[in-house]
This record gives C-alpha cells, sequence and structure tokens, in this order.
C-alpha cells in the first residue's frame, strides 16, 4: 500500500513537467519533422521525401551561413568563458558578505531588462553618432565620426555580454564548493598559481564550465535578435534564414528542415564538447 502511494505521488508531480515537455517541447518538433519532409508538387499537393535537405546542401549560401553560424557560436562561447571564469573565481573565492552579494548583483541588473532593450543599448554605444565614436573624436584619436556596427567584432560583443550570466552563474556555483584548504596545500607544496589552476580549480569547476558553455553556446546558436541588429541584415546567421522562410517567404517546409539542421547541429555539437571534456550530461547538471 505505501509502496502503491510513493508511486502515486511520484507521478503526480511529475505531471506537470511531464505535460510541459510532451505539449510544448516534443509534439512541436515531431510536427516540424513531419512538415519538413513535405515536398510541395502542386497547389496543396504534398509529397514525403527529403528535398527540403537537399536544398540546404544544393545551396552554398546556405550551407556557408550554417558553417558561419557555429563556428562565431563556438567562438563566442569560448570568449564568454575566458571572460566570465576570472570574474566567477574573483566572486566565489576572493569575496565574502556583501561584496560578494554586490558583485553577483551587477552581475544580473542587465538581466533586469529584455534583449531587446539590452541590444539597442549596444547600438547606442556603437554606431557612428554613439557614445565610442563621439569620445573618440573628443579625445582626438579620429578625425570623423566612427562606425562600429554591422560587423563581427560587433555581433560577438553583443554574444558575449547577452550571455554572460549563463556562464557566470554555474562557475560561481561550482568553485564556490571548492574547499580553500586545497588551494592552500597547493601553495604549501610549492605549486604555482598556474599549476593550481590546472591541477585544483580547473579539474573541480570542469562541470560548471562544461554547462556553462552548452547553455551559452545553445543561446548563441539559437539567437536571431543580436546578429540581425548588431550585425545587420547582412550579419549571415542561420536563424535570420529560417525567419525569412517562416515569415517572408511563407516557405514552413524548408524552414523547418533548416530548424531541425540547427537542432542536429547543435546536439552534434554539445556531444563532441561532452567527449572531449570526459563528462556526462547527467554528471554535469547534477553538480551545478
Amino acid at each position: 500500500m505505501g509502496t502503491d502511494r510513493s508511486k502515486l505521488a511520484f507521478w503526480l508531480l511529475m505531471a506537470p513537467l511531464l505535460i510541459w515537455l510532451i505539449t510544448l517541447i516534443v509534439l512541436p518538433h515531431v510536427g516540424m519533422f513531419l512538415v519538413s519532409l513535405r515536398e510541395k508538387v502542386g497547389v496543396r499537393e504534398y509529397e514525403t521525401s527529403f528535398a527540403n535537405y537537399g536544398v540546404f546542401f544544393n545551396e552554398p549560401l546556405y550551407w556557408n551561413t550554417f558553417a558561419r553560424t557555429a563556428y562565431m557560436s563556438i567562438a563566442s562561447t569560448m570568449l564568454t568563458l575566458l571572460i566570465g571564469f576570472p570574474i566567477a573565481y574573483y566572486i566565489a573565492k576572493l569575496t565574502r558578505g556583501r561584496t560578494k552579494t554586490t558583485l553577483f548583483l551587477m552581475c544580473l541588473i542587465p538581466f533586469w531588462v529584455s534583449e531587446l532593450v539590452r541590444t539597442f543599448g549596444w547600438m547606442i554605444l556603437l554606431r557612428e553618432t554613439g557614445v565610442f565614436s563621439n569620445a573618440l573624436q573628443y579625445l582626438g584619436l579620429v578625425s570623423g565620426p566612427v562606425e562600429m556596427l554591422y560587423n563581427d567584432a560587433a555581433i560577438m560583443t553583443g554574444l558575449v555580454y547577452t550571455s554572460m550570466l549563463f556562464m557566470v552563474v554555474p562557475l560561481v556555483t561550482t568553485l564556490d564548493s571548492l574547499d580553500d584548504s586545497l588551494i592552500e596545500a597547493g601553495y604549501d607544496l610549492g605549486a604555482s598559481g598556474f599549476a593550481i589552476l590546472r591541477e585544483i580549480v580547473i579539474p573541480h569547476a570542469m562541470p560548471g564550465i562544461v554547462s556553462g558553455c552548452i547553455v551559452v553556446f545553445m543561446l548563441s546558436l539559437g539567437n536571431y535578435l543580436t546578429p540581425i541588429l548588431l550585425g545587420g541584415k547582412d550579419s549571415l546567421w542561420f536563424t535570420g534564414l529560417i525567419y525569412s522562410q517562416f515569415i517572408t517567404r511563407f516557405n514552413w517546409e524548408l524552414g523547418s528542415a533548416f530548424g531541425f539542421l540547427l537542432l542536429g547541429l547543435s546536439s552534434l555539437i554539445v556531444f563532441v564538447g561532452l567527449k572531449l571534456s570526459g563528462q556526462s550530461l547527467g554528471k554535469t547538471m547534477a553538480q551545478t
């Protein structure tokens, strides 16, 4: 009797999660995959085929944009890690009390407004008549207005900025659990700061590094606003192609195929990353 009640309680607790997963994730993806297999052969006439996927591989613009989106997302993830790791280490290990809370809150403050507002903020800073351009002219470093928008550097800046919190939070959580005595013992044994970082800090923080990289990579790969607004209409971001197929051209079949190709790319890169880091997804999520 007790076992039956435990099972019932378990399924009742799991029901909201299962309903959410099935109705908002599984069913839409199944539906989109079925749409991607439809080839239009006439007015409201369709055949089942992989023709939409063939369109992608036969058009250089599509797979070049696909590859560009992948390596730009990987680069932004690595840059976010390089910037976020020292910040997280300082917050977790070198600060205490109110200072620690204040620094962590400062990381959260930009996310109190929407991504659209934050991206427009960068446009105000980087545009030809923006703050940075006017400051350079005032200091005499340039002779005229400088346009800093609509290039890869602007896109990378926006991607790193919009996803920094999702790297810092898991790193702070993981590094906070690192016993300070281990670091002290390393110094007592004559290890250098770099050796301690390599042998103690990074191995302990690896679950946080992996989980942060996964989240940041997914956000960068699927980002639409930042590449379009900071990179311009010619930014060549794959989500922009998906948007144009669905909204501009009303070609839901090809748009669905592009969406599944993006899903496959993200899954493949995450799988390779987990293998290279020696981590498992379940272990990583359990420790962060």
